[in-house]
């Protein structure tokens, strides 16, 4: 067998076999680094720029040990990329003959029983629902997975999804009539054979946090766990480490309720009034709150008489459905899965007005017709240290954007990673080259009332210098909203805003679109590639500080001053920095690109932490003149300025 060294050369097996395919050191280094992780089942973290290839970096040394490897992306995109492209193209290069399996996450099949349950019931669905559910039924007929992706016809965020596929909550694993012919079980006993398996970052955390049935089984197979976008990785770890309650499960249970009384047992009228009565307190609870979804802290909430009696009345009634559903326990299969769901509700909305637990944050949010109550632990340090420490076994944790100030001690810290390897690689790409970074001057300050207008104007600038191929990127809706507004009288070029469609619908419209712009906020700042021409310019509206006023954050802030910590330095900042690294990083994608980074905030220049921000950004050539970037851009698209 060749080495890692050999595999990557210029006569190893990668050059041979894909097309165009060139050495590079850093990508070496880091493949040598993993393999050697492998040998010593020990922890790796390692920082890779843009254009370094991680990627294959990571599967050639995986592949080549034989070792049961589990793969987890932080986007669906990425997971689909590395499943029908990245690893066939490696596995073909290797000669491997290794299974590889794509796991996602169980809302994402079709569930055969949901299906047929709500088939008889088109009187509780609204028509738009309908129309879906005859989809999904022609569908069904004919798919092989039950991946509702596979469905093109149907939204992301279709109505008739909750009807046509299960939860946790509501599965009847073993015990539904279906178990042997369920999509979900099928792919999860493909991935348990599989050498490979490929899944996202939410379906590992919540498998790992609740046994969930079947996944469960495959963490402890695995030898190797490799996590790419791994910088999302404490955020998400720790929603699945703390708990939620929302009066969206109240709804569900109801609804299900409803379907049960309505379907197989007609004489269980008493349950459906409980259920029903359940629902209306939940929604009356909402109403409490600000009609404009929002974030706040649950402890103070919990403070006001109105919301405690709300409260108290949703105990109480939930304590009612419990007993009467108790009474008919045993004569029918969903009713029994449906009474377990009360009993984890009744004990979760206790847990979550229990205002004496220390080193959590207890906070809501609310959309515009649920609300949804958390409970997260202010670190999970501790718990993912001591998930990881045994068994032993090989751990890699990659991404562009991991470091802080050259330090990789934020992230360590935060995971409780102190004892792993860490490897800082530099992107190949000729940055003083290929790009400007342009803090413009005399701007004025990022929250004064004339910045708005100042954004504007630049926008409009950029967007006429780069004919229309720019992401303009902000920190909040509001500003997005606001420019989007005040643009189309400025600019001629069609304007795409994130909202209006999904995402992919977005992208694919900006890429046919070749004068277009599109304006997005965070769902744009990662996870998005474009190269080339069709994307010139990236102006990002100021640092991507977090909200002041969000609850975790909040409650972070003041554990860290109880510990006689800076808050500021140690949370805010980092944070701050490694988003703004993922913003900056739509611009530069391949050797072959050349544009525009504006960052419309002084702050980089007039505040001592300026220096950590610019110390995280790409070695681009750097000025303060907004004409020197605008001439930059007239050169790349070969005019004269």
């Amino acid at each position: 067998m060749p080495s890692i060294s050999q595999t990557f050369s210029e006569t190893g097996d990668l050059s041979s076999a894909i097309s165009g395919f060139t050495p590079r050191q850093a990508q070496t280094d880091m493949a040598n680094e993993v393999g050697r992780t492998i040998q010593e089942k020990s922890k790796l973290i390692v920082e890779a720029g843009t254009g370094t290839g991680k990627t294959f970096a990571y599967l050639v040394p995986a592949i080549l040990s034989n070792k049961k490897t589990i793969v987890s992306t932080g986007t669906k995109n990425l997971q689909e990329q590395l499943f029908h492209r990245d690893l066939p193209l490696v596995k073909k290069a290797l000669n491997s003959n290794g299974k590889i399996a794509l796991l996602k996450g169980r809302s994402n099949y079709l569930c055969i029983h949901r299906l047929r349950q709500h088939g008889g019931n088109s009187t509780l669905l609204e028509r738009e629902t309908l129309s879906e559910l005859t989809q999904v039924r022609q569908w069904s007929s004919s798919t092989k997975t039950g991946d509702m992706g596979d469905l093109k016809s149907l939204a992301e965020d279709a109505k008739v999804l909750p009807f046509v596929t299960s939860t946790t909550d509501n599965c009847l694993g073993k015990d539904c009539q279906d178990y042997e012919d369920c999509y979900l079980v099928k792919a999860r006993r493909k991935a348990l054979d599989a050498d490979v398996v490929v899944v996202n970052h939410h379906l590992f955390f919540a498998d790992m946090a609740l046994k969930d049935t079947g996944f469960g089984e495959l963490i402890p197979e695995a030898d190797l766990v490799i996590f790419d976008e791994a910088h999302q990785i404490p955020d998400i770890a720790s929603e699945y480490f703390g708990e939620t309650f929302s009066s969206r499960q109240v709804q569900d249970i109801s609804r299900d309720i409803d379907v049960v009384y309505r379907t197989t047992l007609k004489d269980a009228k008493q349950i459906q009034t409980a259920a029903e009565k359940c629902k209306m307190i939940a929604a009356d609870l909402r109403i409490l709150f600000p009609e404009n979804p929002h974030k706040g802290n649950w402890r103070q909430m919990l403070l006001r008489d109105d919301v405690q009696t709300q409260v108290s009345k949703l105990t109480d009634c939930l304590g009612v459905l419990y007993e009467v559903t108790k009474l008919h326990i045993g004569r029918d299969k969903d009713l029994d899965n449906i009474f377990e769901r009360i009993s984890e509700a009744k004990g979760k909305l206790s847990r979550l007005i229990d205002t004496t637990k220390l080193g959590v944050s207890l906070w809501y949010e609310t959309t515009k017709r649920h609300i949804v109550l958390h409970l997260t632990p202010l670190s999970i340090a501790s718990k993912f240290a001591d998930f990881i420490a045994e068994p032993k076994r090989s751990w890699v944790f990659t991404s562009a954007t991991l470091m802080v100030d050259e330090s990789f001690t934020h992230f360590q810290k935060q995971m409780g990673l102190d004892d792993a390897t860490t490897l800082s690689l530099d992107s190949p790409f000729d940055y003083p080259k290929q790009a400007i970074l342009c803090v413009p001057r005399f701007l004025p300050e990022p929250n004064a009332r004339e910045m708005r207008a100042t954004l504007i104007d630049i926008s409009a600038k950029l967007v006429k210098a780069s004919k229309g191929r720019c992401f303009l990127l902000f920190t909040s809706h509001a500003a997005l909203n606001a420019v989007a507004a005040q643009l189309e009288d400025k600019i001629d070029n069609p304007i795409l805003v994130q909202g209006t469609t999904t995402k992919r619908a977005l992208l694919e419209r900006y890429i046919e679109n070749k004068n277009a712009v599109l304006l997005g906020t965070g769902a744009f700042w990662e996870g998005v590639d474009v190269r080339g021409e069709d994307l010139t310019c990236v102006l990002i509206d100021k640092l991507p500080f977090a909200s002041p006023d969000d609850p975790l954050l909040q409650a972070r802030i003041d554990d860290c001053r109880k510990q006689g910590g800076n808050p500021f330095a140690q949370l805010q900042i980092p944070q701050a920095a490694i988003s703004l690294k993922q913003g900056a990083g739509r611009l530069i994608r391949d050797e072959d690109d050349k544009g525009v980074l504006v960052i419309c905030d002084n702050r980089l220049v007039t505040k001592d932490y300026g220096k950590i921000f610019m110390g995280s950004l790409p070695d681009m050539h750097r000025t303060r003149d907004l004409n020197k970037a605008i001439e930059f851009l007239h050169t790349i698209h070969g005019e004269n300025p």
